[in-house]
């Protein structure tokens, strides 16, 4: 198991490193940019390299970098529909370029269209990224709430995807926990966390899962609502998360954890309860001095 956390890249892009190694992380998650806004700022060389060589020298690895929130390739309005694919083969270069291993990405909203056309529309989308990037970072499908129009809250929207992208290219899948289970997986209960896994076997296949989002749910089973809370203080519940971190078929996958970050020591608390809750734990305890500048 690799464990690690969503960290800012506030300031320098490298200072992202030395933010994921102060709080003890084998593995990282980042935004390369506003997750929030058209606007990309230029990649400097120096910020790459030494963005490279803090992670090399601090061990972290796998690093994730998440799609903006802003893109949808699902969209039926043609301008955003460009816009997003202009917008994703930037990210995916500016991934390739800071040497990530996975690139995070929602399915997007058919915005009332229906799911088969937006599937559609992704599907086509994701085929001129690829074939215009030919990327060397993996791309990840990752589980969604549901909320809205949003596609991806079901497995077989997954495999749907797989089975309709054209160009030669592996995807995997990023399991998100509070998804899982607010888009109605029952994964709080011994059977449902049984029965959903069987499922997902099946419909996709265990091994194309290649990175967790490990989060509690604030909302209730089902509610198709994405709001994640501290783990084993949620929906989901302690007992529940330790099943799934401690799951032989899951336990040597990176885990990132995207819980609140209301106070400077939230990540730090959060972790230390996942390693508390992994079985034979020997990782070290995250240290706390100096824990506030990580979050400016």
């Amino acid at each position: 198991m690799r464990l690690g956390v969503q960290v800012s890249i506030a300031g320098k892009i490298y200072k992202a490193v030395d933010r994921a190694k102060e709080l003890g992380c084998d593995c990282m998650q980042i935004f390369s940019r506003n997750p929030r806004g058209w606007r990309i700022s230029r990649l400097e060389p120096f910020d790459i390299e030494e963005f490279k060589r803090r992670r090399k020298a601090a061990k972290i690895t796998p690093l994730a970098v998440h799609i903006p929130y802003i893109i949808n390739l699902a969209s039926p309005r043609k301008r955003l529909y460009k816009k997003s694919i202009d917008a994703y083969i930037e990210d995916i270069m500016r991934s390739d370029a800071l040497g990530a291993e996975y690139f995070v990405t929602h399915l997007g909203s058919h915005k009332g269209t229906g799911e088969k056309e937006g599937l559609k529309r992704f599907c086509q989308a994701l085929d001129i990224v690829i074939k215009e990037t030919k990327p060397k970072v993996q791309i990840l499908l990752e589980t969604t709430a549901g909320s809205g129009n949003q596609l991806g809250y079901i497995f077989e929207h997954i495999r749907y995807i797989l089975d309709n992208i054209q160009a030669p290219y592996d995807l995997g899948v990023c399991i998100d926990t509070a998804h899982l289970f607010a888009a109605g997986y029952d994964i709080a209960k011994e059977t449902g966390f049984s029965d959903t896994l069987d499922k997902f076997d099946s419909v996709v296949g265990l091994d194309k899962i290649k990175l967790i989002h490990l989060n509690d749910s604030k909302t209730p089973l089902g509610s198709r609502v994405d709001r994640h809370q501290h783990i084993g203080k949620g929906k989901i519940g302690r007992e529940a998360i330790k099943s799934f971190i401690n799951h032989p078929k899951l336990k040597d996958l990176a885990f990132i954890l995207e819980t609140p970050k209301r106070l400077f020591k939230d990540d730090v608390m959060n972790l230390k309860t996942v390693k508390d809750l992994r079985e034979n734990s020997t990782v070290s305890e995250t240290k706390e001095e100096n824990v506030p500048w990580l979050f400016l």
